[in-house]
């Protein structure tokens, strides 16, 4: 599981970073000092957990949880402060865990753990299998275009891309913007559509591998287009796992 420390004490990150890299299975990913370096970490790193301070300048930790939670498909939130008095609020949120400073091994190890079950994968391949079992969708993607409403078969979509707060489709006659967010695409197409990064959704029976580009970063390559959209570390094993069935 990929880690994000966030804390506005460097000492602290640092301790925290040593810590977790002695546990088996666990690596840190990044640090952060506030809240908007923490969701912008989130954002490059796409982390399965983030130790997340309660006290720090500006957004405090309940804030920055509470912003973390509203994001499309959210890492699991663990606290970590010396102030035990925030744990009635930290729980308040979707915190799947709470450490009081300073931590110990065994406590960060228990917490963890418990982030990691369920998992994100896990999580996503229970949608996955309610939507195949219930999936009574639509056929086609309705997009705005110069020209009206235009209808896209779902057949001919190789993959969804969000930027920011913009959603595009592509597919073989192009692409255009969609008003719809990733995350309502998921829920309606889970059974068609496998989410390889926080930002990408792809057409399953169009996958054709998982690749490594020039920087060394997952991509995966589709049937009948040239683009490769981004894999990353936290969603490269469900796609692995996926090739391994087809």
């Amino acid at each position: 599981m990929d880690v994000l420390i966030v804390d506005d004490e460097p000492l602290a990150r640092e301790r925290l970073t040593r810590m977790v890299d002695q546990l088996d299975g666990y690596r840190v990913v990044g640090q952060a000092g506030d809240t908007a370096s923490a969701l912008g970490a989130i954002s490059a790193q796409d982390p399965d957990v983030v130790l997340l301070d309660v006290r720090m300048p500006g957004e405090d930790g309940l804030s920055a949880a509470h912003q973390i939670g509203e994001l499309d498909d959210p890492p699991a939130v663990i606290f970590c402060t010396a102030f035990d008095q925030y744990a009635l609020d930290a729980f308040g949120t979707d915190a799947v865990g709470y450490l009081l400073k300073p931590v110990r091994a065994e406590q960060l190890l228990e917490v963890l753990e418990k982030a990691r079950r369920p998992n994100k994968l896990q999580r996503q391949a229970k949608q996955t299998e309610a939507s195949q079992s219930s999936h009574n969708g639509r056929s086609h993607i309705s997009a705005r275009t110069p020209r009206g409403v235009e209808l896209i078969p779902l057949e001919e979509v190789r993959y969804f891309i969000a930027d920011q707060k913009y959603v595009t489709v592509h597919h073989l006659k192009g692409e255009h913007l969609l008003d719809e967010t990733l995350k309502e695409l998921e829920e309606e197409f889970g059974n068609r559509f496998l989410r390889t990064h926080r930002s990408a959704l792809v057409s399953v029976q169009h996958i054709q591998a998982m690749e490594r580009n020039g920087d060394g970063h997952y991509q995966v390559r589709l049937a009948d287009t040239e683009q490769r959209p981004p894999v990353s570390r936290r969603h490269a094993g469900a796609l692995k796992d996926l090739l391994q069935k087809l």
